[in-house]
């Protein structure tokens, strides 16, 4: 229940998504999470070391191995979801 707690506060999931492709320095992450504040962003981010899921390194924060683990859950997920948005749409459900 921790995890999901965590995973459903607002800037986590794309935090831990944006550093599943590689490190990033702390003025990165915020470029790439649409300019979060920096209160957000910090408070996530002690949230997500206190958690195991990422550590502070040389290339700026990455994901520890067990972050990296709930990552490829993530990319499972992204796949199923590509696949449901395209049934979705083959049956105009989705508009534009």
């Amino acid at each position: 229940m921790v995890l999901l707690d965590v995973l459903g506060q607002r800037w986590t999931l794309r935090l831990l998504w944006e550093l599943s492709h590689d490190p990033a320095t702390f003025r990165v992450l915020r470029a790439r999470c649409d300019d979060v504040s920096p209160t957000v962003l910090n408070q996530r981010l002690k949230e997500l070391r206190g958690l195991g899921l990422v550590d502070l390194g040389e290339s700026g924060y990455e994901l520890t191995s067990i972050g990296m683990a709930l990552a490829a859950k993530f990319a499972s997920l992204d796949a199923w979801a590509n696949q449901w948005a395209q049934n979705l749409e083959k049956h105009d459900v989705l508009k534009d």
